[in-house]
């Protein structure tokens, strides 16, 4: 078990990701051939979707999948996949159809989250603060993280990775979908977050041929074309989110490797080099960078959320032995040292060395935890770090500020205390400003 006392990781160095900072590049990426990078398959080109707001209700019949080669996804793949994106426009003008324009004022859905329908169809839900499902959208695959602007009530859900879309939405039906697909050469990691003003979309990349990870860099006044990119100076990035002052990314790199050739194989569980980084929007340099000690290098860092005071909680996968104690939680604050969060060792064991989902509610000071794995959902002080509520719930997915504490779901469908027949996904975004 990990016994081990906690070294304090240098706020700027411990990661042996070495890549030298490089100005924002405008000029879209790799295989792209205009300025804005959205030429064919290249990726970026925005598809706009016939139907309004969320758009009504699930089909009877999912979208058929590409069939893909066990255990192996090739570079080609990803691009028959951005095809395949392409294609199932029309089916989705079918369901977006004839409800009318979503209009939060007029609803009390609160919540939206990613989720698989029983006949293995896949789509996004809103739901209100007690769990009920207010409206749906179907998916051409499975999405994972979300993210919503309040300045311009736009939603964002990503493919789970390797996969090449993202669609958004406006929540206040004022536009169309748009789904957008990753350039050539990179594909999305799950995760991505707005702009303070909304007018950007950030979203992390991989950039598998350099293994490097990326942010890319989608203008929401221009359909989501996209116009740069810049790095995370890391490996695997996954999560992050936007410091509360705007012009700061906090990134969660994983540091765990993977290749589209390999599909979800991680390929250097015994050389990662997981990190915290910080990175200006206005110029993609790094500010800060956290790496983990050696002694922690199987621990990936993986999601972030933000607290009131703009100190940034994080939390943790460990790739290592079953039977070792990591730490999983931790928090920090720009120019400070990464702080482990020394959690009562019944928690550790209780979260199985994974944490699936991070959130902070600001409002009451709280951070909350879920863990898939150990089938529970942790409730942490903001301030002490001590464990305020520790419950079993069966296949713990994703967490959200709620009123009160947090708003859990489950992948058996369970919603706070209503339950669905669908699985949800592994995170639930707010679609309101608290």
């Amino acid at each position: 078990m990990w016994k081990k006392p906690l070294p304090s990781p240098s706020p700027q160095g411990g990661g042996a990701y070495d890549a030298a900072p490089g100005p924002l590049n405008l000029n879209g990426s790799a295989g792209s051939n205009v300025a804005d990078g959205t030429s064919g398959c290249s990726g970026g080109k925005p598809l706009p979707l016939v139907g309004r707001g969320w758009g009504g209700v699930l089909p009877t019949g999912r979208i058929p999948p590409r069939p893909i080669r066990a255990n192996r996804m090739s570079a080609k793949t990803l691009i028959d996949r951005r095809s395949f994106v392409k294609m199932a426009g029309a089916v989705w003008m079918a369901t977006l159809g004839s409800r009318g324009a979503f209009a939060l004022e007029r609803t009390d859905a609160v919540f939206a989250s990613a989720f698989m329908a029983p006949d293995g169809g896949y789509g996004i839900a809103t739901l209100t603060e007690a769990g009920e499902i207010v409206e749906r959208t179907v998916l051409p695959a499975r999405a994972h993280g979300m993210a919503f602007s309040p300045a311009t009530r736009r939603a964002v859900a990503f493919a789970r990775r390797p996969g090449t879309y993202a669609m958004i939405l406006a929540t206040d039906g004022t536009a169309e979908p748009i789904v957008i697909t990753a350039a050539e050469g990179r594909h999305f990691f799950g995760h991505g977050c707005f702009s303070a003003d909304g007018r950007l979309l950030y979203a992390t990349e991989n950039d598998f041929s350099a293994n490097r990870g990326m942010i890319g860099v989608y203008d929401g006044t221009r359909g989501f074309a996209r116009i740069g990119e810049f790095p995370t100076y890391g490996i695997g990035p996954h999560d992050m989110t936007l410091a509360p002052e705007g012009g700061t990314l906090v990134i969660a790199n994983g540091g765990i490797e993977t290749h589209p050739d390999f599909g979800r194989t991680k390929l250097n569980l015994d050389r990662m080099e997981p990190s915290l980084t910080l990175v200006d929007t206005a110029t993609g340099a790094l500010i800060e960078k956290h790496g983990l000690p050696a002694e922690l290098r199987q621990l990936s860092t993986r999601h972030v959320d933000i607290g009131a005071d703009g100190r940034i909680w994080f939390a943790c996968q460990y790739e290592g032995a079953r039977d070792d104690l990591p730490p999983l939680v931790g928090h920090c604050a720009k120019g400070e040292k990464l702080t482990f969060v020394p959690l009562p060792e019944s928690t550790t064991a209780a979260l199985a060395n994974y944490v699936g989902a991070i959130a902070v509610n600001r409002r009451e000071g709280l951070v909350g935890l879920t863990s898939p794995k150990g089938n529970v959902a942790v409730t942490l002080d903001a301030k002490t770090g001590s464990v305020v509520k520790e419950e079993r719930v069966a296949d713990a997915a994703g967490v959200a500020a709620a009123k009160p504490g947090f708003a859990v779901s489950s992948y058996d469908g369970l919603f706070m205390s209503r339950r669905s027949p669908v699985a949800w996904d592994q995170h639930i975004i707010r679609l309101d400003k608290d």
